[in-house]
Formats: C-alpha cells, sequence, structure tokens
C-alpha cells in the first residue's frame, strides 16, 4: 500500500470541518532514531510502531529510520520535529540541554544506575519534560530504556590515574565534565561518528552501555567492557504537537494509549535484556569487568560532582530540589 503523507494543513481543515482525513487515506509518519536497528532503543521503536498500526486498524503507519539514515542526528531532532521536518523522532535527549539543562536530569552520574531508578526518576520529572517539550511545540509520548553506562576500552581500567590522557568519547555535557575532571581527554561526539573515530584512532574508549557498543560492533576495536554503572538513560519518542492535535479525537487517544501500554512492557522487560548483555559480551569475546575496584568508583563518584553541581546551577536550586524530593518518593513506592 502506498503511504501517503498528508499535509498539516490539510489535516487541520478536515478536522476543522468535522471530517476525519484518514477516512480515505491512512497516516504515514517517519521516525528517525540516530541509534541502529537492532539497538535497544531501535527495537523499542519497532514496537512502539508495529502496536500503534495495530491499535489503530492500520491508521497510522510509521516508517522507522535507523541509523541516522534520514540524515538527522540526535541534536538535530528537536528542530526536525519542532519544524515538521519529520512528524516525531526518537532521541538520546540528553542532547536537549542547549534547549533545557531538565534533559540532562536522567542522565546525573550515579544518581539513578538500573531500570527501576531510572523509570523513577522519569516518572519524577516527567511534568518537567513536559514542560520543556511544550517550549518547542512538542509533546513527549514515551520512554525507552537504555541499559546501564560503563566504559569500554582495549584494556582494563582500574584507577582514575589510568584515565590520564585517554582519548574518550562521551555522549553528553555530563559525561565530558565528569572524566575531564578525571584527567581524561574526554570528547562529546555524536553516535554516528564513534565507529569511525574508533577506526582512525581518534579515540581509544568510549562511554556508553554494553548495549550501545554491542550494537555497534566495538568488540572489532574494544574488547573490555567496565561495569561503572555511570547512569541509566533512555530514549524519548516525541511528536510535534501540530501534527498530534491534527488527529481525530480517537486517534489521539489511540496513540496516548498505545505509547504508555509500550513504556510499560519495554521498563518491564529492562533487566532481561541487561542480564542477557552479559552473555552478548561473553559470545562477543569482550572482557566483561563486573568487579571494578570500588576505590576507582568513588574516584568517578567524586569527579562526577561537577556535573552534578553545575546542572543545579543552571536548573536553579529550588527546582532541582523539586526534582530531587520527588524522585525520592518515587524510590520509596517501588521499595529502592
Amino acid at each position: 500500500m502506498k503511504h501517503i503523507r498528508l499535509p498539516l494543513s490539510i489535516l487541520a481543515t478536515a478536522a476543522a470541518i468535522g471530517l476525519s482525513p484518514v477516512a480515505a487515506q491512512e497516516i504515514a509518519w517517519d521516525m528517525p532514531n540516530e541509534y541502529g536497528e537492532t539497538s535497544i532503543s531501535g527495537e523499542a521503536d519497532k514496537v512502539f510502531a508495529e502496536r500503534l498500526e495495530a491499535n489503530s486498524g492500520g491508521r497510522i503507519v510509521i516508517t522507522n529510520h535507523f541509523g541516522g539514515s534520514l540524515g538527522f542526528k540526535s541534536k538535530d531532532h528537536w528542530s526536525a520535529v519542532e519544524d515538521q521536518a519529520v512528524p516525531l523522532a526518537s532521541t538520546y535527549t540528553g542532547v536537549f540541554t542547549g534547549f533545557d539543562p531538565i534533559f540532562l536530569m536522567n542522565n546525573l552520574p550515579f544518581v539513578a544506575t538500573n531500570p527501576v531508578q531510572s523509570k523513577a526518576l522519569i516518572d519524577a520529572a516527567r511534568p518537567y519534560y513536559a514542560g520543556a517539550f511544550e517550549k518547542g511545540n512538542q509533546l513527549l509520548l514515551l520512554t525507552e530504556p537504555w541499559s546501564p553506562v560503563g566504559i569500554w576500552s582495549k584494556k582494563q581500567i582500574n584507577s582514575a590515574a589510568e584515565m590520564q590522557g585517554l582519548k574518550i568519547r562521551t555522549y553528553d555535557k555530563n559525561g565530558t565534565l565528569t572524566l575531564k575532571e578525571l584527567g581524561a581527554a574526554a570528547i562529546q561526539m555524536s553516535w554516528a561518528d564513534v565507529v569511525p573515530a574508533l577506526s582512525t584512532n581518534t579515540i581509544e574508549a568510549v562511554l556508553t552501555s554494553e548495549e550501545g557498543g554491542l550494537s555497534a560492533k566495538f568488540q572489532e576495536y574494544l574488547d573490555h567492557f567496565h561495569y561503572v554503572n555511570f547512569t541509566m538513560g533512555s530514549n524519548m519518542v516525541h511528536i510535534n504537537k501540530d501534527v498530534f492535535n491534527a488527529l481525530p479525537d480517537d486517534l489521539q487517544k489511540i496513540v496516548l494509549d498505545t505509547a504508555a501500554e509500550v513504556e510499560d512492557e519495554l521498563w518491564s522487560k529492562a533487566q532481561d535484556r541487561i542480564d542477557l548483555n552479559v552473555k552478548r559480551l561473553a559470545e562477543a569475546k569482550v572482557t566483561a569487568i563486573t568487579d571494578v575496584p570500588a576505590s576507582f568508583i568513588d574516584e568517578l563518584k567524586g569527579a562526577a560532582q561537577v556535573a552534578i553541581d553545575e546542572w543545579r546551577a543552571q536548573l536553579g536550586d529550588k527546582k532541582a530540589d523539586e526534582i530531587l524530593a520527588a524522585y525520592a518518593k518515587q524510590l520509596e513506592k517501588v521499595g529502592q
């Protein structure tokens, strides 16, 4: 079936006069994700697309575009959705800090390091995320879990002293500030640029999850993964509000209900994926370092304070305290 993308003006006009534009046409949405199809967020995107098509009776069809194939990197997704270059996107939103510092919240070092904590932090901060997206005429639909962040390298690292001058890729400001504080030559780099940088020895280590590294076949360049549990972040699926508002009421409800349904399902299975990745590392002949020295973890935590302090300064102490208090309450609810 040919997917016809209806201009927003047509959708809005049809809605205004009480007609359903999907009566004769299905709605086709393109959704970019800079990460690969086999990554945990790529697979989550496919679940959402398949479930939404099924729940809408085929009235909404999402075409997933992985690996930055539409030409957008994660940092471009804000403007792409705001300007309707694409109707929605799946994004690691730590790159959106220029729009609002709240987007560093779910990736603060050592604040949320497992699926239960990460989801609790998202739930606590969700109203603040919603307010930030509102500034870009966007709506947060759902979050998709990654797995805990660690360090990929060519050899085992046991201390901050061994991080000195290490050319390591980071994915956001939090990681960059923390690792530079330790003396590493930290470079914030878009995901699409990581493998080319590894292949040319521009970098020699990567701060990311075991999941991310396996999906990009880091084992061809790096054969050690350190379970430092730096943080556990997520992708966020966000949609242009005009696109969403142009939908008939019944489809709006289907989109929101499907997003909630899929989000709950993804987070309930997150630990299973983490457990599976231990086996996948072994199969890829990557040394999984689960007994990282406690002294090294303490050094990382100490260095991370500079990132946390800067986040608080940007967000404001009052707002930061409100969110962290809400997070503490969420942790109590889930027994953490």
